[in-house]
């Protein structure tokens, strides 16, 4: 390995990268807009409440507008009243549905004289699986209600009862907080892994392979000069995520040097994965399958929009087993949790798997067809 043969094709990587109006929007603009973007969509998940469409058919009697107004007053759902002269209870899922609303409740006839009379009495909640958070908020707050409403009708007392929420990690978190690591992640995926796995083969294509055997610099030379420039992108691209985050969502991240390790050992890790899937493949077109197969389920399953915790518990395991995965889990600890042990783990992890992958990818890699 010849520290002169590395620089020296570094120069070439930079110019050429620079020279590249699509991969700088991809490396430099991108990130802002992912920022921008999901900033917006959940900055403010959790505070927001829940529109529910409420057909009352016990004529507003007093007893279904007191569980209506204690519902509104959740703070979790906005009740919106239906004209019930206007919407035929029978058809109150399709007007739903044609109309874009996502919860609906139906309070039967004779709400108040059943539950004056403590005969059972049963309220349709309508919910979209298309959204099943605030299906699972408005069913939760009804539910509630209709507890709060049973203990009253038995002439009970509240004994047990919920205290104000809390926040994983803490209080001032919000979910920007946890997306800006995983959004690190991705870029630290994504850039690497489609642009190696197009270098290869384009070069291969080409010739340019075959012209750099006849030059001094050694394969592993070559490799190494990528990931120092993907290191590299990946300090740019981190601090422009968090700027943005910081500036415009009031993001509270730590920077401190425990996320510099993988900064280097994430892009270590996908420049030598997008460069073995690169040259195994032996056509552009199934080079691009390739990446695409590795590249695509870590983006969605390793915890970079939504965390691995909320996924089914058969799907955990699959997340657990994505490289990814652990450059995001390390991220999360050092950034949000100051849990130095864990992050460790997620580091020793990805960089045993980054060496493993660093010399299959020398191993497969030939500046010469046989």
């Amino acid at each position: 390995m010849n520290p002169r043969h590395v620089a020296a094709d570094f120069r070439v990587v930079a110019r050429s990268y620079l020279r590249n109006s699509a991969a700088l929007f991809f490396s430099l603009f991108f990130p802002i807009i992912l920022i921008l973007l999901f900033g917006a969509i959940f900055s403010n998940a959790g505070s927001t409440t829940v529109s529910v469409e409420v057909l009352n058919e016990d004529h507003n009697s007093p007893a279904s507008q007191a569980f209506l107004a204690a519902l509104s007053n959740t703070s979790i759902v906005s009740v919106h009243l239906v004209n019930v002269s206007t919407v035929d209870p029978a058809g109150f899922a399709a007007w739903l549905g044609q109309n874009g609303y996502a919860v609906g409740l139906v309070v039967p006839l004779g709400f108040q004289a059943n539950y004056t009379n403590h005969t059972p009495v049963n309220l349709t909640l309508y919910t979209n699986p298309e959204n099943p958070s605030a299906a699972g908020a408005a069913e939760g707050a009804v539910q509630g209600v209709a507890n709060a409403f049973n203990l009253r009708a038995a002439n009970g007392s509240a004994i047990v009862g919920l205290g104000p929420g809390a926040t994983v990690g803490s209080q001032i978190y919000t979910y920007i907080d946890f997306l800006i690591p995983g959004l690190i992640g991705f870029t630290i995926l994504t850039s690497p892994m489609f642009s190696m796995v197009d270098i290869t083969n384009s070069y291969r294509k080409d010739g340019i392979f075959r012209e750099l055997s006849l030059t001094p610099l050694t394969r592993a030379e070559w490799l190494t000069s990528r990931v120092i420039w993907y290191v590299l992108l990946s300090f740019v691209t981190a601090g422009i995520m968090i700027v943005t985050g910081v500036a415009l969502y009031g993001a509270h991240v730590l920077l401190t040097a425990g996320l510099i390790p993988y900064l280097v050992v994430g892009p270590f890790l996908f420049v030598s994965l997008g460069m073995l899937a690169g040259s195994i493949a032996k056509t552009p077109e199934s080079a691009a399958i390739i990446g695409n197969i590795i590249t695509f389920p870590m983006m969605f399953l390793s915890g970079t929009f939504f965390p691995v915790s909320s996924f089914p518990t058969w799907l955990q395991p699959v997340a657990e087993v994505l490289p990814l995965y652990y450059v995001i889990d390390g991220m999360n600890q050092v950034m949000l949790f100051s849990n130095a042990s864990r992050a460790a783990f997620d580091l020793a992890v990805v960089l045993v798997i980054a060496v493993a992958i660093f010399l299959l990818a020398i191993r497969f890699f030939r500046w010469r067809d046989e």
